[in-house]
């Protein structure tokens, strides 16, 4: 199976567009465009009765005594851990394309209660939950997409994986409120098929110069 993006190309950059923030001349970063991004599929089992979607950051920090401060970095080699984007499930069978911005578009402080999607897909609630707990104007449950927004001083640039799997059931046994890790636990077992698309995305201005 193929997963490829008219968003962005496998192992590249992620244009500001189809993330949550950007970098900023004052405050260091603003909101962007925070689309979700073009995604298209090929090559799938015969066999396939649904799809489902999850995209996660591996690279985020794993404490965030660092995150976002004047008088520091997040080192390069700091520990790390799973920041969860996205996860989408029942993409029917005959799907082969999400279009850009299908799936969310802009930010929603407090989160999106209700994203948009393909008829009949479920879409999780994702780690941005949990990152604004306590902001009195950001807290609340974030579902459907919402974009990369690394720290501003993080040394290290972000990879965004978006892995797409084929499944052999039509519907997976979810609660009504679920975490992307709950698809990856459901779909033990039933994927026929899986392909990754991985871009790319920092805030750190000096970083991204320096890396051209």
């Amino acid at each position: 199976m193929k997963l490829e993006s008219q968003s962005f190309a496998d192992g590249q950059a992620i244009p500001p567009e189809f993330a949550f923030a950007r970098p900023a001349p004052e405050g260091h970063v603003t909101f962007a465009g925070n689309r979700s991004p073009h995604l298209a599929w090929s090559d799938v089992p015969a066999e396939t009765r649904s799809f489902a979607l999850v995209c996660v950051d591996h690279d985020a920090p794993a404490v965030g005594d660092d995150v976002n401060r004047e008088d520091r970095t997040v080192p390069h080699d700091t520990e790390r851990a799973e920041f969860y984007h996205w996860g989408i499930v029942d993409l029917s069978a005959e799907l082969r394309e999400l279009p850009a911005g299908a799936c969310g578009e802009g930010v929603v402080p407090r989160g999106k209660s209700d994203p948009p999607g393909p008829p009949g897909t479920r879409q999780a609630r994702q780690d941005y939950t949990s990152w604004f707990e306590g902001d009195e104007a950001m807290e609340g449950t974030y579902h459907g997409y919402d974009g990369p927004a690394p720290p501003w001083n993080d040394e290290r640039v972000h990879n965004y994986h978006f892995t797409l799997y084929a499944l052999d059931v039509e519907r997976l046994p979810l609660p009504e409120d679920f975490h992307p890790t709950d698809i990856l636990s459901e779909i033990t077992g039933h994927v026929l098929a899986e392909a990754t698309l991985t871009g790319t995305y920092t805030q750190n201005v000096a970083l991204a110069e320096g890396t051209g």
